[in-house]
């Protein structure tokens, strides 16, 4: 209870009302326990308020939104605030960058300057998260670059050493054991991919058989390209199929076009330990997926725009894998395609697959 002087200031009597605080006109919040009109001045037109203001202001639909929920935001935090809730700082930051997030275009419209906000945006999230860093990249094809990939039968050898690597270098769920990369195990003689085992659990090479791996072949006519209804997949200029996972409805017709089994879909948010998390990632390739999307192979770009090998290509004991750039006249890769009888899967459907198969 608080006192007040009376007119003679002679002594005090008690009053309920706060001197300070909601409903006194000196909180933050600006309400007032008298609520009557507003005193306008002749000749002068009434003040606008923020809502006025933005929409008076050129913008598109999109920043319009964002502007006004994000004022509505900032206005309640306010309020909260003054009223003695106080919350945390981090928090405060991390919702603000979810919801910029939330608001963010596909990547291929994206500008320069859109990127990169999206990728420091991506690398202070997690930082919040999980305390740690990663470092996105968002690296763009390279001039005079179109990849492509060769498989020696002769020498694989069922290892699965390709594989191992391939689930640590793209942060691949644990949980559900998702791969990219199949091995294989055909009998001497036969290519039925029906009959063919890819879940072998014995010693390898076993007699009277031969390995061949399949993964995602970057088609240069793509058909996952051509029904994704949201153009959340596309061809990169160095030959890379790309997705973006943001954008990504995991509708799953990218999936049933597929002609070579390249996709895969993540029904639960992948599962990767933190000390196991690779920190070096890219905003189109290993970066942390969220859930109900699409994933495939895409040549480890993270790597292979750093001018390295993808990860099943270093990771292969028996060297049966061979990447390079097919518009150099002296990579290995055109050699390979110049000098060896090579032919690719499926090659009558016409999805022109940059993965050839050779033998010694």
């Amino acid at each position: 209870m608080f006192f007040k002087k009376n007119k003679n200031n002679s002594s005090e009597e008690p009053s309920n009302t706060p001197k300070s605080g909601c409903g006194t006109g000196s909180c933050s919040c600006g309400s007032s326990k008298e609520h009557g009109p507003k005193e306008e001045i002749k000749g002068s037109e009434p003040k606008k308020d923020g809502f006025d203001q933005v929409l008076e202001k050129k913008t598109d639909r999109r920043d319009a939104i964002k502007k006004l929920t994000a004022g509505l935001l900032a206005g309640a935090g306010l309020a909260s605030t003054s009223c003695s809730v106080t919350a945390n700082d981090l928090d405060k930051e991390m919702a603000g960058l979810e919801w910029e997030e939330y608001f963010k275009g596909n990547y291929k419209l994206m500008t320069d300057k859109e990127r990169g906000e999206t990728i420091k945006r991506l690398e202070r999230m997690y930082e919040l998260k999980k305390g740690g860093k990663i470092n996105v990249s968002s690296q763009g094809a390279a001039e005079d670059v179109l990849y492509g990939y060769a498989f020696n039968i002769s020498k694989c050898k069922g290892y699965m050493d390709c594989v191992n690597a391939c689930v640590e270098e793209n942060n691949q769920d644990r949980a559900s054991e998702m791969q990219y990369i199949r091995i294989h195990e055909h009998r001497n003689g036969s290519m039925n991919f029906e009959m063919a085992d890819d879940n072998f659990y014995h010693e390898v090479p076993a007699a009277g058989h031969f390995y061949l791996g399949t993964q995602c072949f970057h088609c240069q006519n793509p058909p996952c390209v051509e029904v994704c209804p949201t153009q959340a997949t596309w061809l990169e200029k160095d030959g890379i199929v790309v997705v973006d996972y943001d954008w990504c409805i995991g509708c799953r017709y990218c999936m049933a076009a597929c002609p070579y089994d390249g996709r895969r879909f993540n029904w639960a948010t992948p599962q990767v330990p933190e000390e196991e998390v690779n920190k070096n990632q890219h905003y189109l390739g290993n970066r942390l997926r969220k859930k109900g999307v699409m994933e495939k192979c895409t040549f480890c770009i993270q790597r292979s725009r750093d001018g390295k090998n993808p990860a099943c290509v270093e990771a292969c004991p028996t060297g049966a894998r061979i990447f390079g750039n097919l518009l150099d006249p002296n990579s290995e890769i055109r050699w390979v395609l110049a000098n060896k009888k090579v032919f690719r899967l499926k090659e009558d459907l016409g999805t022109e697959p940059k993965f050839w198969y050779f033998m010694d």
